[in-house]
């Protein structure tokens, strides 16, 4: 009929209720002063930044673990792929 679990006894045990968690909104690293910068442009000669917005393997980190905007998320994969290609940060990590 429906789905619980019994023990050999016969009582019911009631379920465990999951944990709901909250989300906490990851503001976007980009950001300068509080306001986006327009055009959006990050400079691909700010390494310090950049390796920030990039996991230790190389890879770029999206936008979900990043906190970035869609737009912020272009803009900043833009400049990785310029700084590797200008060899100032390494296609491959560790």
């Amino acid at each position: 009929m429906f789905n619980s679990r019994r023990p050999p006894n016969g009582k019911r045990v009631p379920r465990k209720r999951a944990r709901v968690r909250t989300k906490i909104k990851k503001r976007d690293p980009l950001l300068v002063e509080g306001k986006r910068p327009r055009p959006m442009y990050v400079d691909y000669k700010d390494i310090e930044l950049l390796t920030k917005l990039v996991n230790r393997h190389g890879r770029i980190v999206s936008r979900r673990k990043s906190g970035c905007s869609a737009a912020s998320q272009h803009a900043v994969s833009q400049a990785v792929k310029r700084a590797r290609f200008m060899a100032l940060m390494p296609f491959v990590g560790e």
